[in-house]
């Protein structure tokens, strides 16, 4: 079955999963297997007046709607592009007096939606949202709750006028929204600020070594360039290559847990219990678990009580990071590395973790070569641990190399800097803001690289200037 872009795929019945995705085609790492604008989509409440309610770009300055005083636009053009999915909003958010909840304001995008166009197939959809999965039925108290919350809240805030839906069919779509929402990212991926349905990748199965993966693309709303508006949407990309009649698939999840971790969260997010080839051999776990090899191993006893502590520490973390005490956090995190370090191997995900949040605020804090040294030591764990074309890995190769460029240590800046840039370009894809990031980045790396290389002395000067922002004084070379 395929339908208005999406001739490559075919949805099909997979055996335990329901439905899945099919290629019809060969792929290699990198092709766009299809991209899909939302269905609907809306910008998370707690950052409603930073973010465009069209493109979901952080932008400084934003327009606001001056009906509803809701609604924020990078410009005239994102504005006029948001007005058919925002007109009945706006006047329903006048109506009611505040705007209602994200939860409330994506299930009144997609009836409004339905109201327009009906409940069948939309354009280039392989499936109506109808026929979307809600596991409703297997919602514990709690959520049920929930939904009964969220149901009457719509209720007070849906209009009079619009058409009336059943209480059935409004508990479907808060359903659907629960267990198929898509997080979307700002422009540069690293903060999630908003939620959207996008039919055709809710077809695509779970698998925790998946062949594809999704990325979000703000598309291009600059209103100079009208003429080449490229739409906001999500793009599913081969991670490796992919045959005629492949399925293709996802992870739901990060890789980066022990196999029962992962299938936990599974179940208690998705309502199913992972039988991918990962999960049933607990292919890695064994990495994520390593322990210090060598004569002196340690016991199991201090194995456990290690991993409680790193725990512990863990919680104590967040709660310094939500408080911003990040010198307090790099307190906690040497204290753990200490207990960690004759215990735990080096691929432990316990240990992997906290390197990975002391390099993320030392680097913050410009503490640039202890964050470096912490950086480096993740990166390697990670290597061994996730797929080599995994968007997490590149992702963190990227803020290695930066971190190491920042300190000075230019060759294995430049290096890392360059697999990351490898690995993004079949993750992001070159046209991606990150992506481009990052190539300027290695642009000037390189650059630098060449200058340390003919003459180090010469490039820690300029450097050294640089950071202090002033001309270069150029003493003669110490004997």
């Amino acid at each position: 079955m395929t339908k208005g872009g999406m001739e490559s795929v075919e949805v099909f019945t997979s055996e335990g999963k329901g439905r899945g995705l099919k290629a019809q085609k060969e792929f290699l790492p990198g092709d766009v297997i299809f991209a899909e604008p939302a269905y609907a989509a809306v910008v998370f409440d707690s950052l409603t007046h930073v973010i465009c309610h069209t493109c979901f770009k952080r932008q400084e300055r934003l327009h606001r709607c001056g009906q509803c005083k809701f609604a924020y636009y990078c410009d005239r053009t994102c504005q006029r592009a948001a007005w058919l999915n925002h007109k009945n909003e706006c006047s329903a958010i006048k109506r009611h007096g505040k705007a209602p909840t994200e939860n409330i304001r994506l299930a009144a995008r997609i009836l409004w939606k339905i109201e327009r166009e009906g409940s069948g197939l939309a354009e280039g959809c392989l499936v109506s949202i109808d026929d979307l999965q809600n596991h409703v039925d297997s919602f514990g108290e709690e959520e049920k709750k929930e939904l009964r919350t969220d149901v009457e809240s719509f209720l007070e805030f849906w209009p009079p006028q619009s058409q009336q839906f059943g209480m059935q069919f409004i508990s479907h779509i808060f359903g659907v929204i629960s267990c198929n929402g898509f997080t979307l990212s700002d422009q540069r991926g690293l903060q999630a600020v908003g939620v959207g349905i996008f039919p055709n990748l809710c077809q695509a199965n779970h698998d925790c070594w998946p062949n594809c993966t999704v990325i979000f693309n703000n598309g291009n709303h600059e209103a100079v360039r009208s003429m080449f508006h490229t739409q906001m949407r999500i793009e599913l990309r081969a991670l490796s290559k992919i045959s005629p009649g492949d399925e293709l698939t996802v992870s739901y999840v990060d890789f980066l847990n022990v196999s029962e971790e992962r299938r936990k969260q599974l179940k208690k997010q998705y309502y199913f219990d992972c039988a991918c080839e990962h999960c049933k051999k607990q292919i890695k776990d064994d990495l994520m678990l390593a322990v210090k090899e060598g004569e002196s191993k340690p016991s199991a006893e201090t194995v456990k009580e290690v991993i409680q502590f790193s725990k512990d520490t863990l919680e104590k973390i967040n709660k310094a990071r939500m408080e911003g005490l990040y010198h307090e956090v790099v307190k906690l995190c040497r204290e753990c590395l200490k207990k960690q370090e004759p215990v735990l191997g080096d691929t432990n995900i316990y240990l992997l973790r906290i390197l990975s949040i002391a390099s993320e605020v030392l680097s913050y804090l410009q503490m640039f070569e202890e964050a470096a040294d912490y950086a480096k030591r993740m990166v390697d764990g990670y290597m061994k641990i996730y797929h080599p074309n995994n968007a997490q890995l590149g992702m963190a190769m990227m803020r290695a190399g930066v971190t190491h460029w920042h300190a000075g240590l230019i060759e294995a800046g430049h290096g890392l800097i360059c697999k990351a840039y490898a690995i993004l370009l079949i993750t992001h894809g070159p046209s991606h803001p990150i992506t481009k990031d990052l190539e300027v980045m290695r642009v000037q790396t390189e650059m630098e690289l060449r200058m340390f290389q003919q003459n180090e002395f010469m490039y820690y000067k300029m450097r050294e200037a640089a950071l202090k922002n002033q001309k270069i004084q150029v003493m003669p070379e110490p004997s």
